[in-house]
């Protein structure tokens, strides 16, 4: 299996001494992330965020489906991670690899265990008839922190999208058009966010945030923390490597919530942008736009 190009031995020296100094390669502070972008499409459900070099888009659909006999009241959430190799080298189309299984896992406690989506809100006939929810999630570029880009995608993309209308009489499910009815938004209860932190050092005494490929590379630890903009923590993922104090780990918490709280602000902002877009000048101007005769 191809594997990222390992850093130097110096590499590793330079980046630890570095860090020790409390710099890091491209003059960020250790509390702060590279630039981020996030733009939704034209279409519901979709949104690509940027994160330095690192670039997620994902896609948010749904179709009617059967619910599971041991769930009749609930819809299905279903989030499906794909990792190319036009992301990086490291990356084989069809063969998940351990980065690809770790982000799915921790996407599918943040979102899907936390209850962010009200799935009893999928149902349409209990037991017969439900909306099964999927969110596609690309990687189209990698340079470090996939967790955090992919999490904020996801959340923007679920925020953004719209369900047809539906209704039942006597038995029959009809689902309209857009056409026909306004598509309705998904019943969202909370957005969680994912936070991650490598630690430097030989005992781990050293953390920052949103670090990049190299920096990964290179860490002794890292962890992830999930937590929405009320400080209610979902998860907290400290996958192997060395040990982290209490009290270290403890003021990660807290700056894992002021960057929630600026993730919310940012896809607040993003759907309100969006929304005064698509509204701009209301539906009787787009109809009067369609309507407009050039006088002869």
């Amino acid at each position: 299996m191809p594997r990222d190009l390992e850093p130097s031995l110096n590499e590793k020296a330079f980046i630890g001494q570095a860090l020790q100094d409390g710099l890091r390669l491209d003059g960020r502070g250790l509390e702060d992330y590279r630039p981020i972008s996030l733009s939704l499409g034209d279409e519901y459900g979709i949104a690509d965020v940027r994160l330095g070099k690192t670039r997620v888009f994902a896609k948010a659909t749904a179709e009617v489906t059967v619910p599971f006999s041991d769930r009749p009241f609930d819809g299905i959430f279903n989030i499906v991670t794909e990792l190319s190799p036009m992301a990086s080298p490291s990356f084989e189309a069809g063969r998940p690899n351990e980065t690809e299984m770790l982000l799915s896992r921790i996407l599918e406690k943040t979102l899907r265990r936390s209850g962010a989506l009200d799935t009893e809100s999928l149902c349409l006939a209990a037991g017969q008839k439900c909306w099964s929810v999927r969110v596609d999630v690309h990687v189209l570029a990698h340079d470090g922190n996939l967790v955090d880009a992919a999490c904020l995608a996801v959340v923007a993309a679920l925020r953004h999208f719209r369900k047809p209308e539906t209704s039942i009489e006597s038995g029959v499910l009809t689902v309209y058009t857009p056409a026909e009815r306004e598509p309705v938004p998904l019943s969202w209860l909370h957005s969680p966010f994912c936070v991650t932190f490598s630690y430097f050092g030989e005992e781990a005494e050293i953390a920052l945030v949103d670090g990049t490929l190299l920096e990964e590379q290179t860490h002794v630890g890292s962890c992830t923390i999930s937590l929405n903009r009320h400080g209610e923590i979902c998860q907290i993922a400290k996958l192997g490597g060395t040990p982290v104090e209490a009290v270290s780990l403890l003021k990660s918490t807290q700056i894992a919530l002021q960057q929630a709280r600026t993730f919310s602000t940012l896809v607040d902002k993003a759907l309100a942008d969006d929304a005064k877009r698509r509204n701009k000048g209301g539906l009787i101007a787009e109809l009067s736009a369609e309507n407009d005769r050039v006088p002869s």
